[in-house]
């Protein structure tokens, strides 16, 4: 039995997908992903499983996820069931249509929360001075 773990990240969320051979089921967090609220990250999630169709209906997918926001949780989710489904498939024509949808199905996107610093009240935003 061919078993295939992968991960993705997304800010500080880690996600870390187990993919074997099955009939279609795909839990996050061990909840069946269709019923995921809010439906925006539901569908974000569903993103690769709808370009990869035939071949998502043959695989079972169980990816934990943790750290990080709601939104950053579902990308590092989709990145890692994206990978697993092609390393699952070994199909170099499913691997093009992920990177012409989006290259962040199979590229971490390494942007982070830039620290905050002192003298001020973010990462940016500067105390004024007065020159009087």
């Amino acid at each position: 039995m061919k078993v295939v773990v992968t991960s993705g990240k997304r800010k500080t969320a880690v996600a870390r997908a187990t993919a074997k051979p099955g009939r279609g089921r795909i839990r996050i967090n061990k909840t069946p992903v269709e019923i995921i609220q809010p439906e925006m990250v539901r569908l974000k999630i569903m993103e690769p499983l709808l370009i990869a169709k035939e071949l998502s209906d043959k695989v079972d997918i169980d990816v934990k996820v943790e750290g990080g926001g709601v939104m950053g949780q579902a990308e590092a989710a989709r990145t890692a069931i994206a990978r697993a489904l092609l390393e699952f498939s070994q199909d170099p024509e499913l691997r093009r249509a992920f990177i012409e949808y989006d290259r962040t199905l199979l590229v971490n996107d390494v942007r982070k929360k830039e620290p905050k610093k002192q003298g001020g009240r973010g990462a940016r935003k500067r105390r004024q001075t007065s020159y009087r």
